[in-house]
C-alpha cells in the first residue's frame, strides 16, 4: 500500500474486486490526493538556515557567501554584533542567540542565561530580565523575531517547581515580546548525552510550560537530534504538537554528524511531515560536520531537506 492509502498495488486491487477499483481515473486519484493534503494542513514550505557554531573554521562572511550558492537564507544563533554582516549579505537570523552575564549568587559565580543557569531559578530572574529586554528590542529592530532561551539544569529541583519558576520569570518578559513582536523560544535539549541534568528535556514538559504561559510569544525550539535521543517518535510528535514549535534544528543520530544515510533518522520524511503541518518557517542545520569538506556536507543537508 502506498503512502496516504490513496492507491493500492495491483494484487490489492484484484483482491478488492478488480474492475471497479481499476476504473478509478487518474483525475479522481489526483483530486483525492489534493483533498487529503488539504485536510492534513499541507502547503507549508521550509526555509534553510545553518548554525554558525558548527562552522568555526569559517568567518560569518565566508559562510554567508558559500551558503547562498545552494539556497541557504539564514544563519542561526548569532548576536547583535553579527547583524550587520547578515544584512550585508541579505541574510536572516531565524534564531538569535542567548545573552549571558557572569554573576555571583550565593558565593558562586554563574553564567546566567547559559544552558545550565537560566529561568528555572527565581534568583536568576532579575538578571535575565536585564539581559533579555534589550536583546529583544535589538533583534526586533533588525527584523529578527525569534530569540532562544533555556530552562536551566535541575540541580536537585523538582520538575513541577521548575515549571512554575520558568513561567514566573518568562512572564516578566512577555510584555516586551508583545511590544516588539518577538517570540522567546525555549530549546528542547537532551539530558542523556550532551546536557546532563537539563530540565526542558522532553516535549511534554515544554508543552506544559507553553500551556501555562498561554502566549503566542513563547514557544519551543524543537531540536530533532536532541528529541530523537530523549523520546524518539519524531514525526508523530511533530504532527501532534507542531503548534507549540517555532523553529526546528537538525542533527544526525548517533554522534550529531551529517544527516545522510549513515544515521538512524530519515530526514526527507521528517521534513515532509513538518511541511504537511503548514509550517512556513525555518529549518536550521545543527549537525557537526565530520568530513573534511564541511561546506559540501552542508550543501548535501540542504538538498536532503528540500522536499
Amino acid at each position: 500500500m502506498t503512502h496516504g492509502n490513496i492507491s493500492t498495488d495491483r494484487r490489492g486491487f484484484l483482491a478488492a474486486g478488480g474492475a471497479a477499483a481499476l476504473a478509478t481515473t487518474l483525475h479522481e486519484r489526483l483530486a483525492l490526493a489534493a483533498e487529503t493534503a488539504a485536510s492534513s494542513g499541507a502547503g507549508g514550505s521550509i526555509r534553510h538556515a545553518a548554525c554558525k557554531w558548527c562552522y568555526r573554521d569559517f568567518s560569518l562572511d565566508e559562510l554567508c557567501v558559500a551558503g547562498k550558492e545552494f539556497g541557504l537564507e539564514g544563519i542561526d544563533l548569532l548576536d547583535p554584533a553579527d547583524f550587520p554582516v547578515l544584512k550585508k549579505h541579505d541574510m536572516h537570523c531565524p534564531m538569535v542567540s542567548y545573552p549571558s552575564a557572569e554573576v555571583e549568587i550565593g558565593g558562586q559565580k554563574k553564567k546566567i542565561g547559559s544552558i545550565p543557569h537560566a529561568f528555572n531559578r527565581p534568583e536568576h530572574h532579575d538578571t535575565l530580565v536585564e539581559l533579555y529586554e534589550p536583546l529583544i528590542k535589538e533583534s526586533a529592530d533588525a527584523g529578527f523575531t525569534n530569540v532562544i532561551c533555556f530552562s536551566g539544569n535541575r540541580d536537585g529541583l523538582d520538575d513541577e517547581q521548575g515549571l512554575e519558576n520558568c513561567a514566573a520569570g518568562l512572564r516578566r518578559l512577555l510584555p516586551a515580546c508583545e511590544r516588539h513582536g518577538v517570540t522567546l523560544s525555549m530549546e528542547l535539549l537532551n539530558s542523556k548525552v550532551n546536557h546532563k541534568d537539563y530540565m526542558c528535556d522532553l516535549s511534554e514538559w515544554g508543552v506544559a510550560l507553553c500551556d501555562k504561559l498561554g502566549s503566542e510569544h513563547f514557544k519551543l525550539l524543537y531540536d530533532i537530534y536532541h528529541m530523537q535521543i530523549m523520546e524518539g517518535d519524531i514525526i508523530s510528535t511533530i504532527r501532534s504538537r507542531h503548534t507549540y514549535f517555532s523553529h526546528y534544528h537538525t542533527g544526525g543520530v548517533p554522534g550529531r554528524a551529517e544527516i545522510d544515510g549513515s544515521q538512524e533518522l530519515h530526514y526527507p520524511a521528517i521534513v515532509r511531515a513538518i511541511v504537511e503541518t503548514g509550517y512556513d518557517g525555518w529549518l536550521a542545520q545543527e549537525f557537526i560536520p565530520k568530513r573534511d569538506d564541511k561546506i559540501a556536507s552542508l550543501r548535501q543537508a540542504v538538498e536532503i531537506c528540500t522536499v
